[in-house]
């Protein structure tokens, strides 16, 4: 299947350049309308596969009403990028070909937190756990190849450094604890290169901003979020407004430029999770409160929002939240309002994900959504029907204890076996300390 992995658009010198970049192979076209005459009149005479002039007419018309009109994207260009770009994936070929790989042990206790990096040509998962450790696999040979001891508590999140990558070169693990400390791992080294203790509680979740990486989030059982700068650990702001404690917080993306200063004064929010039942949206500028849902009726254990590249297919402008009341629910962040409510589960809701799969309805597709709960299922959900699953990956509730947290994996096309695979696998974390690979 052709997959272009992304669009570089340059408008340079009177022209429009369209590069597309395949997944599969690196194949490269590019498209040069000269400006000599109306660029709506223009013949564009391109022999890249025959079937795709409809879509090379899409993209200009696309630019047309970028150049001439506005910034936005054009439901038909949202269709294209969906059939051509995007790399999403059916998941009919996930649910008819995949199957349990393997399980990977080490840890003891609860898996929290699982991340997944690509640093150097290494293909590499870390995991953080109620046995105080941080563990690293190598997801090539299934192995663990690093241990990494020194929280005294809990290890309540990890995550692989994007701000160490983009500025120094070097693969580092985050990891946050109920110690109160957040700590950085140097994977090369193999130890620990950086402690830092900001808060006076214990810290429950993290997160990077987008881009590089150069502040993060933290929230736990002070009932704030803080905003803090990487290199210096110093503090930025702090969120107050919750009433008990914070489990979860996530970034925007960043908004388009018709979104700006209607829900962040920069495009950027934030949003977190709390004990107090309640999901709260903040200006990362102000650390102003700018919506508050307060439907779920039970702690919220998981948020996070849709990206801006689902488009049409109904993610976009949303967040998602699971919570102790044992559903998942699907928000509107321009509304203010609720679109969905998941309910199927019996038992928390501890991890949310927007998946990297569509299913087709009668004239479109709707992305997938996936929630892991404490009953030890994984259910798979059409982001715009709350009717039963689409899919369930079940465990046992006597073996399992629950499933913690959720990370989706897209293999390279040398791992990839036969033609029928989705090139998708799912690593999910389990209440006994065992990560399993599904796909």
């Amino acid at each position: 299947m052709f997959f272009i992995q992304y669009f570089e658009f340059i408008s340079k010198n009177n022209s429009i350049k369209i590069d597309l970049i395949s997944s599969k192979k690196k194949l490269k076209k590019m498209i040069t309308l000269n400006n000599e005459v109306p660029i709506s009149t223009q013949p564009v005479l391109v022999n890249f596969i025959s079937d795709c002039l409809d879509n090379i007419q899409i993209i200009i018309q696309h630019w047309i009403r970028i150049l001439h009109i506005q910034f936005g994207w054009t439901h038909d260009f949202d269709k294209f990028i969906i059939d051509y770009s995007i790399p999403f994936f059916i998941l009919d070929t996930f649910c008819s070909s995949s199957k349990l790989l393997t399980t990977l042990v080490g840890h003891t206790d609860r898996v929290y937190s699982i991340d997944y990096s690509t640093f150097d040509g290494n293909n590499l998962l870390c995991s953080g756990s109620d046995d105080n450790t941080i563990r690293v696999w190598n997801t090539e040979t299934n192995k663990q190849i690093q241990l990494f001891n020194g929280h005294s508590d809990y290890v309540s999140c990890v995550r692989f450094s994007p701000y160490h990558y983009h500025y120094h070169c070097r693969n580092v693990i985050c990891s946050s604890s109920w110690d109160n400390t957040f700590r950085c791992w140097d994977v090369k080294d193999n130890q620990q290169s950086k402690i830092f203790k900001g808060r006076d509680f214990g810290i429950y979740c993290f997160e990077f901003s987008p881009f590089n990486g150069s502040r993060y989030l933290c929230c736990g059982s002070d009932y704030t979020i803080s905003l803090f700068d990487v290199e210096t650990f110093k503090s930025l702001h702090t969120f107050k407004g919750h009433g008990r404690n914070v489990w979860c917080v996530d970034f925007s993306p960043l908004q388009g430029s018709n979104n700006i200063g209607v829900i962040g004064g920069n495009g950027y929010t934030i949003c977190s999770g709390s004990d107090d039942n309640t999901i709260r949206i903040w200006d990362i500028e102000t650390a102003k409160q700018l919506i508050e849902f307060d439907w779920h009726e039970s702690a919220v254990w998981s948020v996070k929002y849709g990206s801006n590249e689902l488009g049409n297919i109904g993610g976009a402008n949303t967040i998602l939240s699971g919570s102790g009341d044992f559903s998942a629910c699907l928000w509107d962040i321009r509304s203010g309002e609720q679109i969905q409510v998941f309910k199927g589960h019996t038992g928390g809701v501890m991890a949310v994900e927007y998946s990297p799969f569509v299913i087709k309805n009668s004239s479109d597709y709707s992305n997938v959504i996936c929630s892991g709960s404490f009953d030890s299922t994984i259910r798979f959900w059409d982001i715009r029907s709350n009717k039963k699953e689409l899919y369930m990956i079940k465990g046992s509730n006597e073996e399992d204890f629950g499933i913690f947290s959720l990370q989706f994996v897209q293999l390279e096309e040398k791992r990839i076996i036969n033609d029928d695979c989705c090139d998708i696998n799912l690593y999910y974390g389990l209440g006994n300390g065992s990560i399993r690979i599904w796909g």
